[in-house]
């Protein structure tokens, strides 16, 4: 099916504040694109229905992280000029879409999908059938085909994803095609957008694990204040082997040099400024690297510099965020109009797929 615009389908799940982390990996991005002028229109869905999935029992915890996410948005440069933010469950055609996918899909099929597995081992659900009432939810099982539902719905062209995330595109790349193999050409077909560059990648959180958890308190997020960024930076784990400032270090695997690759590092436009400014002993990030592999760099100081790094990169969106936050009706009203607009043209979407199905009896 022809398509001509370039539409961009891109969202989270409010299951808490968003962090440097979703800047670094998808946020930052979100706002390169949405300001590059090359996008008739981007979507950026608040996936409030997908977090019910395993948040059933507390509704009221996505209610509160709900606007908390639209804040972060918002206070990272998402201009809703440019960008429709929309609640997901507020977008009606979206579970019948579901409905219809469902029947193109094999259980056996959701099953292996890679990233299904793999949240359902974070999440502690069984893969086996049992009767144990915390078993997986089907509607935790079925959300790579809710999301084939929120991708289509929009007439995607791009989604722009992490690695991980991979398999889920792929899950809906397979339903387009299926769909259109029965009823003709009626979806568009997806393209996945995976992250240009290594300062994209997922960082490790402040401890060293390999992901930022609210439960384990290492993360900082995006609305934390300067003293808390502060204290969180220099209380980061580094290379374990740097006991002293003679020592020989280790940098690939080092959460701070990690989180300078992504907000300092070569990608980084701002990069030499902020070397002049908190680090002149250095050139760029490279050279700091090597003096710190060869011995003679304490972690007090990169962390230092971290630090200065951090609160120059986020010094902005804290204060978009305290402006957004004195009118939070204004806020509310930028979430009504993205969900309206994006709930029409979903709505297209689904009269396209009914027909295409033959199902619109009094159309």
């Amino acid at each position: 099916m022809e398509n001509r615009k370039k539409v961009i389908l891109t969202g989270d799940r409010p299951t808490g504040k968003l962090h440097i982390g979703h800047y670094v990996g998808s946020l930052r991005r979100r706002v390169e694109l949405q300001n590059s002028g090359k996008f008739d229109d981007i979507f950026i869905m608040i996936a409030d229905a997908q977090a019910l999935t395993d948040n059933a029992k507390d509704p009221g915890k996505i209610r509160e992280n709900l606007l908390n996410v639209a804040l972060d948005y918002l206070s990272a440069g998402i201009d809703p000029a440019k960008s429709h933010i929309l609640i997901q469950s507020m977008i009606r055609p979206l579970p019948e879409l579901t409905a219809y996918y469902m029947n193109l899909v094999t259980v056996q099929r959701v099953r292996r999908n890679p990233t299904v597995k793999s949240e359902m081992k974070m999440r502690g659900f069984s893969e086996e059938e049992s009767d144990n009432e915390e078993g997986t939810p089907v509607g935790f099982f079925c959300y790579p085909i809710s999301q084939a539902a929120d991708i289509t719905a929009f007439d995607a062209t791009v989604v722009p994803v992490g690695e991980d995330q991979e398999p889920m595109l792929e899950q809906t790349r397979e339903i387009v095609r299926r769909f259109n193999g029965i009823y003709g050409e009626t979806l568009v077909l997806p393209d996945i957008m995976l992250p240009g560059n290594k300062a994209s990648r997922r960082l490790p959180g402040t401890d060293g694990t390999a992901k930022m958890s609210k439960s384990l308190g290492n993360c900082i997020y995006l609305s934390d204040d300067e003293e808390t960024v502060s204290k969180a930076v220099m209380t980061m784990y580094t290379d374990p082997t740097h006991l002293k400032v003679s020592d020989p270090g280790h940098t690939d695997d080092n959460p701070v040099f990690i989180y300078l690759e992504a907000f300092a590092g070569e990608d980084n436009p701002d990069a030499k400024a902020l070397f002049e400014e908190y680090a002149p002993d250095y050139a760029d990030l490279n050279e700091m690297e090597e003096h710190y592999r060869r011995g003679g760099l304490g972690d007090v100081k990169v962390k230092r510099f971290l630090n200065s790094v951090l609160q120059e990169s986020l010094s902005p969106i804290r204060k978009r965020r305290a402006e957004y936050e004195k009118d939070i009706p204004a806020v509310y009203e930028i979430l009504r109009e993205g969900t309206a607009y994006a709930e029409a043209t979903a709505e297209r979407t689904l009269n396209r797929v009914r027909k295409a199905m033959g199902i619109d009896y009094f159309g």
